[in-house]
């Protein structure tokens, strides 16, 4: 079973394999473009084959995206326990302000 860093490592590989085909297909594109003798079949298909990628590219980005302003602000994420902590931390620092207010209430009391 893969950990969710490893899962999103394998994601943002595979977001780099396809940016190498998205420069690829514009390479093979320009190339026939290039060509004495036009061939149109190839070059419709390599720019399809471009925007094809280009727009995979450009959902995996927003979804990494995404996951980042989730993690940066503290939302809850798939294998975050940040949310919990922090919880836990201002658990705690109202434990210690109700003490606080208890000890010098008790010292009202007792004065």
């Amino acid at each position: 079973m893969t950990s969710p860093s490893e899962n999103r490592l394998k994601q943002l590989e595979s977001i780099e394999i396809d940016i190498a085909n998205v420069v690829l297909h514009a390479g093979q594109a320009i190339g026939e473009l290039s060509e004495e003798k036009l061939n149109e079949h190839m070059t419709e298909h390599y720019t399809k084959q471009f925007f094809k990628t280009l727009e995979k590219v450009e959902k995996s980005l927003s979804e990494q995206i995404n996951y980042l302003s989730q993690v940066a602000t503290g939302q809850p994420h798939e294998g975050s326990s940040y949310s919990a902590q922090k919880d836990a931390q201002m658990a705690i620092h109202r434990q210690e302000h109700l003490k606080s207010e208890l000890n010098e209430l008790k010292s009202i009391c007792e004065g």
